[in-house]
């Protein structure tokens, strides 16, 4: 069980484990919980036969089915609508799933990943999440941090991320000055990783040819934000201080 705050890496922890196993070779199947409604989900996880319901044209093979050998993933495993707790649990138990309209069940041995940004223990605590599940797939359990909390991690992701965002839109490598870093240090992230890879994509193309990377080239929204922590503190840190001195300043 993954549990973190959205946007902390959770399904690219849940790949880097199906990567380093003996499974690797194998499917890896992931499903978000929470963009199905219960109806959908539940054909979506275990498959259906055709005629199973109104446009069930023909058999389909689920989810479940599909990672058999391999891994599932089951991210925002807290929005799991309690019928499919319950069914979900079974097929933990006996590693057997039945296709909706099927009078057979099929085996499948899958390395089941749970995801979620939520308190499974608050939720079990007033009835929302079944407490059997929960001991059932929280028996290894891996917290992320928020990316505030591990600010001496953001150089190294900017900088992977960075250089991924350059080929990726066929631009030279751009450099990056010490205050661009001092500033991603320096803001606190709610939307965590992900935010910070849109981020860095916003100010690759605010540099456009520039050949080193600078605060101004960052969304608005950060240094504005950074500058207000900085002038509610003592002592400003270098990248607020550094913003108007950038080269170029004035063309972003």
């Amino acid at each position: 069980l993954i549990t973190g705050e959205s946007g902390t890496g959770k399904e690219v922890i849940a790949r880097a484990l199906h990567a380093r196993g003996e499974r690797a070779a194998k499917p890896f199947v992931a499903v978000n919980c929470g963009a199905f409604a219960d109806s959908l989900l539940d054909s979506e996880l275990f498959g259906h036969e055709r005629g199973a319901f109104t446009g069930a044209g023909e058999d389909k093979q689920g989810l479940v089915m599909q990672a058999d050998q391999g891994t599932l993933l089951l991210d925002e495993v807290g929005e799991l609508a309690p019928v499919l707790q319950k069914a979900f649990l079974r097929v933990l138990e006996e590693r057997r799933v039945r296709p909706l309209g099927s009078r057979r069940e099929v085996a499948s041995d899958f390395r089941l990943v749970a995801a979620t940004h939520r308190n499974l223990e608050q939720m079990v605590a007033r009835g929302a999440f079944r407490s059997d599940l929960f001991f059932r797939i929280q028996s290894v359990g891996i917290t992320l941090p928020a990316l505030r909390e591990r600010t001496a991690d953001i150089r190294p992701i900017a900088t992977y991320h960075l250089k991924a965002l350059c080929r990726r839109l066929q631009l030279e490598q751009k450099g990056i000055s010490e205050a661009f870093f001092e500033t991603l240090e320096a803001y606190r992230w709610p939307g965590n990783v992900r935010e910070l890879v849109n981020a860095l994509e916003q100010a690759v193309l605010m540099a456009r040819h520039d050949p080193t990377l600078y605060p101004v080239h960052l969304p608005g929204k950060i240094r504005v934000e950074v500058t207000q922590t900085a002038l509610s503190t003592p002592c400003a840190p270098p990248a607020v201080s550094n913003f108007a001195s950038q080269p170029n300043a004035s063309q972003g």
